[in-house]
């Protein structure tokens, strides 16, 4: 609940039903958790500061791999640059890689389905 702020029920803006209770079954809110650590991409050392089940995705990406997550993450950086020549947002685009990779994991190409064959619409933007 935010500060100052009371639940009513009729609240404009309140979702009328919910079918898919977001708070899953045994929710841990220390996934929500913020870490900042020290990692180095591509020998530079940098701070990245992302929630707990990011971290957590990374490690099991880096299992995978054979890597560490800083390794990993190096890759990313590297990738992103190559193809796309960099971006401003980096812990924004490790996020989105995490989600996608869970998704893949899920049986969900949330990729493929979203943008294939489609422009991004007005709400879907490139930052600039």
């Amino acid at each position: 609940m935010i500060q100052g702020k009371e639940f009513r029920e009729g609240a404009k803006g309140r979702c009328p039903s919910i079918h898919v209770d977001p708070f899953v079954s045994g929710f841990d809110m220390q996934l929500a958790r913020p870490l900042s650590r020290s990692i180095r991409l591509n020998g530079f050392a940098t701070c990245l500061r992302l929630e707990r089940v990011y971290w957590d995705i990374l490690g099991d990406l880096a299992q995978l791999n054979n890597c560490s997550i800083s390794n990993l993450l190096s890759h990313v950086d590297r990738q992103v640059h190559l193809r796309h020549g960099g971006v401003r947002n980096f812990s924004g685009l490790v996020r989105v890689v995490c989600v996608v990779h869970s998704l893949k994991e899920a049986g969900m190409e949330v990729v493929e389905r979203h943008w294939r064959g489609r422009a991004p619409s007005a709400t879907h933007r490139q930052e600039r």
